[in-house]
């Protein structure tokens, strides 16, 4: 009777260890993925950090800019060119005021560029429905301060 008892002790040792090692299994695919998304987010941070300090921007904050934009771009590359965004958009280049004190005005042509760049790294398909509108904003060196050139 006790080598049934101690069979039937094994097969539930061994049960315990195949549970236990598909559960590592998973929590290191998970880990993985998790890992390699986070990887390619920040790659992409550091290539749009380097094309914005190229283009005479400061530099910005990676860890930052790898968890708003991820690895595709987030809300930023869902449908730039629809009409609703590019309404947003112009709403952003407005004096700020709003309701009937609200007007239109000539935005820096730095500030639109750097949306341009940010399409250009994370979306570059989609930067070319977007660029006709942006060539057909009047744009000028509006800032003052830091060179615009």
């Amino acid at each position: 009777m006790s080598t049934g008892t101690k069979s039937s002790q094994d097969r539930w040792i061994y049960i315990g260890a195949i549970v236990i090692l598909v559960a590592l299994v998973v929590v290191g695919l998970i880990t993985y993925g998790s890992l390699r998304a986070t990887n390619q987010s920040t790659r992409k941070a550091n290539q749009l950090a380097d094309e914005l300090e190229q283009a005479g921007y400061p530099r910005p904050d990676i860890d930052q800019v790898a968890r708003t934009l991820g690895t595709d771009g987030g809300h930023v590359c869902e449908d730039p060119a629809s009409a609703l965004k590019t309404a947003l958009w112009k709403i952003n280049l407005s004096n700020g005021a709003t309701g009937p004190g609200q007007r239109p005005v000539i935005a820096d042509r730095r500030a639109v560029e750097a949306g341009a760049i940010i399409l250009g790294v994370y979306c570059p398909d989609k930067l070319e429905k977007v660029r006709d509108r942006i060539d057909e904003l009047k744009t000028d060196d509006t800032v003052e301060g830091e060179s615009n050139g």
